[in-house]
């Protein structure tokens, strides 16, 4: 048996970590478009008329159609059905297809000057092809995210799962802290907001060629693992079934996971859609640098991410994690609200507070999902665990905190190169976040209890003996 087990191509550690760099790869450009306009705010104001309610709109647009066109769970059942090659190579193109569209909405003057009123909303043109474009892009890497996330279960499996996926967070996360802390540089040095999203689609259209070379690996993959278990192997993509999603939407400890998710990440993603322009507006820092302060958050999660995860791999206590976590996360946002903590030491030392936390509930949520759904589900499931945290954390609250600031936290105007910006108190924003929080720490908790129930070992270490 183990000379059988030796010809299979994951117990190959050269195999397997090529194949997690190559996937990677292409995450890292998708985070990146993900977060490139992030530091731009100020800029979209004054070139392009954006206000925070535009600019709101626009970053919820990520998951429109995800969300209520159901793209994203479509996408999981093609990638239970079709395997991860399709999928993958599919999704990498509709990344392409809707950063160019985004590219050309915020470069073009063909809209100059024009205002769209689409059901019961009325915004620039501009913003209106820039979220379109955001919509499509965002199918395109959440859809690439679960692929990854299966891909990385098929390769690590009973070896390094957790740490695999640390760093493939890492590495992903890499493109938000380069996107945060490069962007306005860009933008400055050519004169242009579009020029960050040029440089995005470049990079996109890279990603998309790696995943191209992925898939001659997986295909030697499924060979090897047809070759050990015979010649009527079939891969657990063939065997998944429609019907299953009731299975996974009828487990308690999924939902519990599925909420910490949605809830957890609602008060990090928005924040950091935010936190440059609250750099400037509560620390004071200057525009230059803004956007330096939040990529500590990304930053530190590269270290620590692949850290947490090779604990859990190690060690176990997964469920544990997820609780501290969610802890961190209250006390940053808490001491964020406070308005006469306003020094720029103190945005440091809480945004590297802020990634810790951030490093800890990833690195132990994404592999407890494995124990607690079957492979051949597992495409399905992840889909429906992003669907959740498309609708709440990357669509409805980004929009909200848009609204709550033009509504309730505009203090005045500042002159930046000489044209006037408003300002805004973040106390309201940073409270919505920290409660956020409390809902995540409530659903650990939960999820705790659960797995000391039903048994799924998320307290128990995922490298086997």
């Amino acid at each position: 048996m183990a000379e059988k087990l030796q010809t299979i191509l994951s117990d190959s550690k050269t195999a397997r970590w090529t194949a997690l760099l190559i996937v990677a790869f292409t995450m890292f450009a998708g985070y990146y478009l993900a977060d490139v306009m992030a530091p731009l705010q100020g800029m979209l104001e004054k070139e392009l008329g954006w206000n925070s309610t535009a600019f709101g709109w626009y970053t919820g647009a990520y998951g429109w159609f995800n969300v209520f066109l159901f793209f994203l769970i479509i996408g999981g059942i093609i990638l239970d059905k079709m395997g991860v090659r399709f999928t993958g190579v599919t999704a990498a193109l509709v990344m392409v297809a809707g950063t160019s569209i985004k590219y050309w909405a915020v470069s073009t003057h063909a809209l100059d000057g024009q205002s769209w009123h689409i059901l019961f909303w009325t915004f620039p043109a501009q913003v209106w092809m820039a979220a379109f474009g955001y919509a499509i892009f965002g199918v395109g890497v959440e859809v690439a995210g679960i692929t990854v996330s299966k891909i990385l279960v098929k390769w690590f499996k009973g070896h390094e799962l957790a740490l695999a996926m640390g760093l493939q967070l890492a590495i992903a996360r890499l493109g938000t802290a380069l996107a945060l802390s490069s962007s306005l540089p860009i933008a400055r040095a050519f004169d242009s907001v579009s020029m960050p999203v040029l440089f995005c689609l470049i990079m996109l259209c890279i990603g998309l060629l790696a995943f191209v070379v992925y898939t001659f690996s997986d295909r030697k993959l499924d060979a090897s693992l047809a070759a050990v278990k015979g010649a009527d192997f079939k891969t657990s993509e063939d065997e998944f079934h429609v019907k299953d999603i009731g299975f996974i939407i009828k487990n308690k400890g999924w939902w519990y996971i599925t909420i910490l998710c949605a809830l957890f990440y609602s008060a990090v993603f928005p924040f950091l859609k935010y936190a440059t322009y609250f750099m400037i507006n509560k620390f004071g820092v200057s525009e230059s640098y803004a956007g330096a302060i939040p990529s500590l958050l990304p930053f530190g999660t590269i270290l620590l991410t692949p850290f947490f995860g090779n604990l859990y791999d190690r060690k176990g206590k997964g469920a544990t994690i997820m609780i501290i976590g969610s802890l961190l996360i209250i006390f940053v946002h808490l001491l964020f609200a406070v308005p006469i903590l306003n020094y720029w030491l103190i945005a440091i030392f809480l945004m590297i507070i802020l990634g810790i936390g951030f490093s800890l509930v990833p690195s132990a949520m994404w592999p407890s999902v494995p124990k607690i759904i079957p492979e051949k589900q597992l495409g399905t499931a992840f889909a429906l665990i992003f669907w959740v945290q498309n609708a709440w954390a990357l669509m409805f609250v980004p929009a909200l905190i848009g609204w709550v600031l033009d509504t309730y936290c505009v203090t005045g105007t500042m002159l930046v190169d000489g044209v006037p910006v408003t300002t805004y108190n973040y106390t309201i924003p940073m409270i919505l976040f920290m409660s956020f929080g409390l809902l995540a720490l409530v659903f650990a908790l939960l999820l705790k209890a659960e797995d000391k129930k039903k048994g799924y070992g998320l307290q128990l270490p995922n490298i086997k003996q």
